[in-house]
C-alpha cells in the first residue's frame, strides 16, 4: 500500500519544548513579514505533554523572548521559586551547603513541564501552525543527492511479526523544505542522523544520565509552595554522579526526583532502587509522610554540554533542543537553552525560506552570538570533573567557579557511558530493601502510574541486533544489567527448557531511552513504537 504525502515549508519532529518554540517563532516571523510558511510538528505522544518528563525548574529566559506576555496569557507558571536548599547527605544527616551559583534559582518557576509544553502547543496552534500528536517519526526521507526530504510516520496496525492487521494504516510521508529535528534526549532518528552525517566527528561523545521521578499529593508543614531542594551524597557512593531534586508546585503537589549519572561503573547499581532508598532519609521522608504518590516516570538527561553538541545542520535540515543536547548540567536545566536554540533554527529557516538562501549554515554561527553559547561554554568542565568522584567533583566545581569563573585555559572531555560498566565478578552487589508501598515501591506498580499504552499485537520497538547477544555476553559477564538500569521492568531473564533467555516486556516502556545508552555491548536499539504508545504524563 502507497504512502500518502503532504507538502510543508518546514517540519518539525518532537513537540516539546524546542520543537514548540520553533513552530511558535516561525509563525511570528511569517506574521511580522505577512507571508505565508506552513510549520507542521508531528509528535509521537498521544496528546502534547503526553511524553514530557522533567524536574521542572524554569528559568524564563527564552519564553521572555519568544512571548513576553506569556503571564497574560495564563501561561503555567505559578509557584515562583522561594527557598532554594542545597543538602550534603550522609546515612543518617543531612549538612545545609551554600547553594553553587549555577543553582541560585531566584526568578526561576516550579513547574510543570508536560504542562508548559500543553500551553506552548495551544500558543502554536493559535498562530496557524499544524501540530499532529499520535504520530510517530519512523524514517528519515532523502532527496537523490542524499539531502533530507523530510520524515515519514509509522505504520499503524501491524501485528508482531510486522504484518498488516484489519486496522493497518499506512504511514504518511511528510516533505519540507527543512526538517527541524526535536525528539529530546536520544532521538531514535537524530541519533541515526548524527551517525550518517558524521556529526559527533568533532565532538566528545555525549554522555547521559537518567532521572526517576515521582509526582506526590502532600498533607506536610515541610511543603512550601516554590520550595527547592536540591541534595547529593547519599545514597550514592562517592564515585557515582548522582543527586535528588525537590520541587514544590502548587495545590500541594512535590515532585521528587533522583538522577544518576549512566557512567556509573557496578552493574548492580539501579537507578530506580536508588531513587526508592533516597526518600527514606531522615530529611526527606517527612515531606511525604501522609502523602499518597500520584505519578511516575523516567527519563534520559543530556549531560556531555558544551563539548558535547554535534554538528547542528545537514543538508536539508538541522538539530535542535535536546537532541543535540543543550542540556546546562550545573543548572541542571534545558528548558530554556532548547527553547533558545530551537528560536535561533528558527529565525535561520525563515531567513533562508525568504531569501532563497542554500541550507542553514548559518544557524551554529548565529547560536554562538547569544547567551546560550556563553551560558555552556563557562560550564563545561564540571561534570567531567566528577570523575574524580563527589569530593574530587565538588572540589574543583569551586576552583573553576569562583577563581576562573567559568573560563579555565582547559577543556576536560567525556567517555562513551557504556564502556564505563565493570564486570560482574569485579563488583559489589548492592542490598536494596524491600519497598513497603507506602513511601517506598516496586517498578510495576510504578509503571501502572505512568498510564503507559502501547498495542499488545505490534513489533516490539526495542530491538537487537544480535539476539544471542544479551545471554552471552551481558549475563555471563554483567549479570544482566539491563534488567535493573531500566526503570520500568521492560528486560527480563527467564527460564525456559532450562536455559537463561531475555524477555523483552515493551508493552512497560516508558521510553526513557537508557537501555539505548548504557547496554555495554550496544546490542539494544531503541525504535518508535507505533504512534500514540508509551507513557501518558499527567502533570509531569
Amino acid at each position: 500500500m502507497s504512502r500518502e504525502s503532504m507538502e510543508f515549508d518546514v517540519v518539525i519532529v518532537g513537540a516539546g519544548p524546542a520543537g514548540l518554540s520553533a513552530a511558535i517563532r516561525l509563525r511570528q516571523l511569517a506574521a511580522e513579514a505577512e507571508r505565508e510558511v506552513s510549520v507542521c510538528v508531528v509528535e509521537k505522544g498521544s496528546e502534547v505533554g503526553a511524553h514530557i518528563l522533567s524536574g521542572a525548574v524554569l528559568e524564563p529566559t527564552a519564553l521572555n523572548e519568544l512571548i513576553p506576555d506569556w503571564a497574560d496569557k495564563d501561561a503555567p507558571l505559578n509557584a515562583p521559586v522561594g527557598d532554594d536548599r542545597f543538602l550534603f547527605l550522609t546515612k543518617g544527616m543531612a549538612l545545609r551547603m551554600p547553594t553553587p551559583p549555577q543553582m541560585n534559582n531566584h526568578g526561576n518557576y516550579v513547574v510543570s513541564l508536560g504542562n508548559l509544553c500543553r500551553w506552548l502547543g495551544a500558543q502554536a496552534e493559535e498562530m496557524g501552525a499544524e501540530i499532529y500528536p499520535g504520530f510517530a517519526a519512523a524514517e528519515v526521507l532523502y532527496h537523490e543527492d542524499g539531502s533530507v526530504k523530510g520524515i515519514a510516520t509509522g505504520d499503524m496496525g501491524l501485528d508482531a511479526d510486522g504484518q498488516p492487521t484489519d486496522r493497518h494504516e499506512p504511514g504518511v510521508e511528510l516533505h519540507a523544505k527543512y526538517t527541524l529535528f526535536a525528539e529530546g534526549c536520544r532521538g531514535s532518528l537524530s541519533k541515526a542522523l548524527i551517525e550518517k552525517f558524521s556529526l559527533q566527528s568533532d565532538a566528545d561523545p555525549q554522555i547521559y544520565g537518567i532521572g526517576v521521578k515521582e509526582l506526590w499529593e502532600v498533607d506536610s508543614p515541610k511543603y512550601k509552595p516554590g520550595a527547592v531542594t536540591h541534595t547529593v551524597g547519599w545514597p550514592a557512593d562517592s564515585k557515582t554522579y548522582a543527586g535528588s531534586f525537590m520541587y514544590c508546585l502548587e495545590d500541594n503537589q512535590v515532585a521528587v526526583g533522583y538522577i544518576v549519572g549512566l557512567d556509573y561503573q557496578n552493574p548492580y547499581l539501579s537507578p530506580f532502587e536508588e531513587m526508592q532508598r533516597f526518600k527514606t532519609h531522615k530529611a526527606i521522608r517527612p515531606m511525604f509522610e501522609g502523602g499518597r504518590r500520584v505519578a511516575y516516570g523516567a527519563r534520559a538527561i543530556n549531560e556531555g554540554g558544551f563539548q558535547s553538541v554535534p554538528k547542528l545542520v545537514f543538508p536539508g535540515g538541522a538539530l535542535i533542543g535536546d537532541s543535540a543536547g543543550f542540556m546546562n548540567v550545573a543548572k541542571i536545566k534545558g528548558t530554556h537553552t532548547s527553547m533558545k536554540s530551537a528560536m535561533v533554527a528558527a529565525e535561520t529557516v525563515f531567513d533562508a525560506l525568504t531569501n532563497g538562501k542554500d541550507g542553514l549554515d548559518a544557524y551554529p554561527e548565529a547560536l554562538k552570538q547569544t547567551w546560550l553559547w556563553t551560558e555552556l561554554r563557562k560550564v563545561r568542565n564540571i561534570r567531567p570533573s566528577f570523575r574524580w568522584g563527589l569530593m574530587g567533583g565538588l572540589a574543583y566545581s569551586a576552583v573553576d567557579t569562583f577563581v576562573f569563573f567559568g573560563h579555565a585555559p582547559w577543556t576536560m572531555h567525556h567517555h562513551e557511558d557504556h564502556k564505563q560498566l565493570k564486570k560482574a565478578a569485579e563488583s559489589k552487589k548492592i542490598d536494596y530493601p524491600k519497598p513497603d508501598g507506602v513511601l517506598t515501591f516496586d517498578k510495576l506498580s510504578s509503571v501502572y502510574l505512568a498510564n503507559v499504552s502501547h498495542e499488545e499485537n505490534q513489533p516490539c520497538h526495542l530491538t537487537l541486533k544480535d539476539a544471542t547477544v544479551p545471554v552471552a555476553v551481558n549475563l555471563a559477564d554483567y549479570d544482566g544489567p539491563e534488567q535493573r538500569f531500566c526503570p520500568a521492568q521492560v528486560y527480563e531473564f527467564v527460564e525456559q527448557d532450562g536455559e537463561k533467555q531475555l524477555q523483552i516486556n515493551f508493552s512497560n516502556c516508558v521510553h526513557c531511552k537508557t537501555c539505548d545508552i548504557k547496554d555495554p555491548t550496544q546490542n539494544i536499539n531503541w525504535v518508535v513504537p507505533e504512534g500514540g504508545g508509551g507513557p501518558n504524563y499527567p502533570n509531569m
